[in-house]
């Protein structure tokens, strides 16, 4: 399952991203993945000032998105970075690495997430492709649009062929550590947003017991 979220970020939170790519150091993405071979993309240079500054203000976006919380269950946010694709650049087929050297303890990638910063009109190609089974599903979104996938599935950034492709990405270790039961919890818990008042509250109480009982069955408080 996706989560498209069109406005994770305001307009003046991309300027301002923009405002910082602009004057922050780009180094060769292998830096966090030496020993790939199909990433060819530029990320922002751990430890410049202007990488800290970005990272927060893509943190900011997703803690106070109520789309984000109720989709991801997250448990961790692994601190967001600045990447950027330039005329034959790409990051062809992969899966996301299963642990993220992060804080005390390896932190689990559960979901990836990507923020794009970039008019879909100012560059050709760079299409985020998710294979779900035998398809490709291609994601190009508006400036502060994102999009949250398994970190399991197998997707890349196709080349890009004009223009610059400038997006946030980060990774999410959920509470939820069952892709299965995470995605049918957010389904429960999104209809009983939608539909709570339309039911009688014997209804709405027993369903959210039900909600809650699963939450934490299936959650991991360790």
């Amino acid at each position: 399952m996706f989560c498209e979220i069109p406005d994770l970020l305001t307009a003046a939170e991309v300027a301002q991203l923009r405002e910082i790519a602009s004057r922050l150091a780009f180094v060769d993405g292998k830096v966090t993945n030496p020993d790939s071979a199909v990433k060819n993309n530029l990320q922002g240079q751990p430890g410049d000032p202007q990488h800290e500054r970005a990272s927060d203000v893509l943190l900011d976006g997703l803690r106070r998105n109520a789309q984000f919380i109720a989709f991801a269950f997250p448990k961790m946010v692994a601190p967001p970075a600045l990447s950027l694709y330039r005329p034959g650049m790409n990051y062809g087929p992969h899966a996301d690495a299963a642990f993220l050297p992060i804080g005390a303890r390896p932190m689990r990638a559960d979901l990836s997430c990507t923020i794009f910063l970039t008019e879909p009109s100012d560059y050709d190609g760079g299409e985020l492709s998710v294979r779900l089974g035998s398809r490709e599903v291609d994601f190009k979104l508006p400036p502060g649009g994102a999009v949250i996938y398994p970190s399991s599935t197998i997707h890349q950034v196709k080349p890009v062929t004009r223009g610059e492709r400038l997006c946030g990405i980060t990774f999410i270790e959920s509470d939820i550590v069952d892709r299965a039961g995470r995605e049918l919890l957010f389904e429960l818990n999104d209809i009983l947003a939608a539909e709570g008042d339309r039911l009688t509250w014997e209804a709405r109480t027993r369903l959210s017991h039900v909600a809650t009982s699963l939450h934490r069955q299936w959650g991991d408080s360790a």
